[in-house]
Formats: C-alpha cells, sequence, structure tokens
C-alpha cells in the first residue's frame, strides 16, 4: 500500500471516528436535556434523589454487613461461654441508647473491633487476638467503644455518606458526558487524521479532558477528605462515650495502645510477613478514617487527671 492510500485510510479513519463520537455526544445530549426539560420540580426532584441515595446507601449498607462479616468468619459468642463479658456489656448497653448488641468473634488480619448496625440490631465483632491481648477491663472499654459507634449509628452514616458522594459525582460526571465524549471523539479523530492515532491525548482537547477529569477527581477528594474527617470527629466522640459510661478511660488508653502497638509491622512478631508504604505526614493523616493514636490516648490520659483533681 502507498503512502498517499495509507494517509487516506487513516484520513476516513479519522473522520468516522470523529463522526461517531459526534453521534454519540448528540444522542448524550438530547437525552440529558430531554430529562432535564421534563423534570419534577426542584424540591421533588431533591427528594427523589435524596431517597433514592438513601435506599442504594442502606441496601449497600445491609449487603456489605453480611459480606464483611462472612469475610471474617465471624460468629456469635455464646453467652454459656463469656459469661463475664456479657455481663459487662449488658451494663453499658443500659448506661446507653441501645439494646445489647450481639457479640461476634472473629479473624482479623490484625488486632480490631468493629461495629455494624444500630441501636435496636447492633453487632460488636472482636477480633480472637483481643481476649488474650488486653484485660477484662480494657476489653470492656473497646466493646463500650464500638457500642458509641451502634448507639450514633456511625457505619450507617458514612454508608450513607459514602452513597451521597458517590451520587453527587456521578451526576456531575453525568453532567459532563457529552461534552467529554465529542472531545475525544475530536481529539481521536484528528490524531487518525495525522497519522498518529496512538497519539491522541497529547493535543489541547487531550489536555482538555484532563483538565475536566482532574476537577471530576477534586470534587471526589473533597468529600472523601469531609467524610474522613467526620469518621476521625466520630472516634474521639466515641472514645469518651467510652470513658463516660465505662469510667475507666485509663483502661481504654492502655487498650489502645496495645492495639495500636501490635499493630505495628515494626514491632509485632510477624514483621516479616508484611509490608506497608510510608503512612506519616500530612497528607497519611488527613486522609485517615482514625485520629493518630498517642491523640486518643493522651486525650483520656487527660480525661482521667481531670476526673482525679475534680
Amino acid at each position: 500500500m502507498s503512502r498517499l492510500a495509507l494517509r487516506t485510510l487513516m484520513a476516513a479513519v479519522g473522520v468516522s471516528v470523529l463522526v461517531f463520537y459526534a453521534v454519540v455526544a448528540g444522542l448524550a445530549y438530547v437525552l440529558l436535556a430531554t430529562l432535564w426539560a421534563n423534570r419534577p420540580p426542584l424540591g421533588t426532584s431533591l427528594l427523589i434523589v435524596a431517597g433514592l441515595t438513601v435506599v442504594f446507601g442502606f441496601l449497600s449498607y445491609q449487603f456489605g454487613r453480611s459480606e464483611l462479616l462472612a469475610s471474617v468468619d465471624a460468629v456469635e459468642i455464646p453467652r454459656r461461654d463469656a459469661p463475664e463479658l456479657y455481663r459487662r456489656v449488658d451494663a453499658v448497653a443500659s448506661r446507653m441508647a441501645i439494646e445489647p448488641p450481639r457479640l461476634l468473634v472473629a479473624e482479623m488480619a490484625l488486632p480490631n473491633a468493629i461495629a455494624l448496625g444500630g441501636r435496636g440490631s447492633g453487632i460488636v465483632a472482636v477480633d480472637r487476638s483481643l481476649f488474650t491481648l488486653l484485660s477484662p477491663d480494657e476489653l470492656e472499654t473497646i466493646v463500650a467503644h464500638e457500642c458509641a459507634h451502634l448507639e450514633s449509628r456511625d457505619s450507617l452514616v458514612q454508608t450513607l455518606a459514602y452513597s451521597a458522594m458517590r451520587t453527587v459525582v456521578g451526576f456531575l460526571t453525568l453532567a459532563l458526558l457529552p461534552l467529554l465524549l465529542f472531545a475525544t471523539g475530536l481529539e481521536r479523530g484528528l490524531a487518525w487524521i495525522r497519522g498518529r492515532p496512538t497519539r491522541w491525548t497529547d493535543g489541547s482537547v487531550g489536555r482538555f479532558r484532563e483538565l475536566v477529569g482532574s476537577a471530576v477527581l477534586l470534587v471526589l477528594v473533597v468529600l472523601t477528605l469531609l467524610i474522613r474527617a467526620h469518621s476521625r470527629r466520630r472516634e474521639f466522640a466515641a472514645d469518651d462515650r467510652a470513658a463516660t459510661v465505662t469510667g475507666k478511660p485509663l483502661a481504654l488508653a492502655r487498650a489502645l495502645s496495645k492495639i495500636d502497638r501490635v499493630s505495628d509491622p515494626d514491632w509485632s512478631l510477624l514483621s516479616p510477613l508484611y509490608t506497608r508504604g510510608d503512612e506519616e505526614g500530612t497528607l497519611g493523616r488527613i486522609f485517615s478514617t482514625h485520629p493518630d493514636t498517642d491523640e486518643r490516648v493522651e486525650r483520656l490520659v487527660e480525661r482521667a487527671r481531670g476526673r482525679h483533681r475534680a
């Protein structure tokens, strides 16, 4: 095939690509414009979107809870096998606005405890290692911390927050879809016409697509940071609530210190099996779902000192 024939063929492919993307972008625009023109009143639209967000978030929470418990082989602890723990948990629940939660033992990757559910149907799953790592008082305060999450329905709130974030990002992406499709088709078509089909992202339109993608990513990052910041505040609140209900802030501080020390791969006897990146620094802290353990321990120690001075 001669060079002229090859360039002609590539130009034809380029035009075809451009037309295809333009048609798809036009159809997407017509569909979105039709939906916008026939939208219900603003208040009704917001209610529908909010309702669907809550429904899908709740369904995700329900199915995700089952999958999470199955993934860690969580099984319920019979009351007869841990009467003292149940006595302590029942006492904690009676001081909170919750029903006594179901207690499960799980096989987690690291010593940990999680709370799922709300005030009337709560579950607290505890890693098996915590029963030997912590004293009875320390284990009580850790369970009380998780019960505080049940009292505030924190796991459900977090799930709904992520559902709302996905909804916002989804609507933003959908609104930009016709423009992105047209820009992509234009850049791909021109790249074929120029004879450089593999370098279609090098042009100004490709950079525009990257700019739009960066804007959507920025929205996603900002919303994620807000959710993570709320999560860290809830951890402090759960610490305070557990310390108030049990009256044992120092026991909770010791428990957190032990868990943090064992969870550190630089300390653990299993350290050769762990690899992790550098999680220190400002970026690591602002993206973390939990506050720094040292800060949590310091707050609990100060709380105990204040109570003792009183």
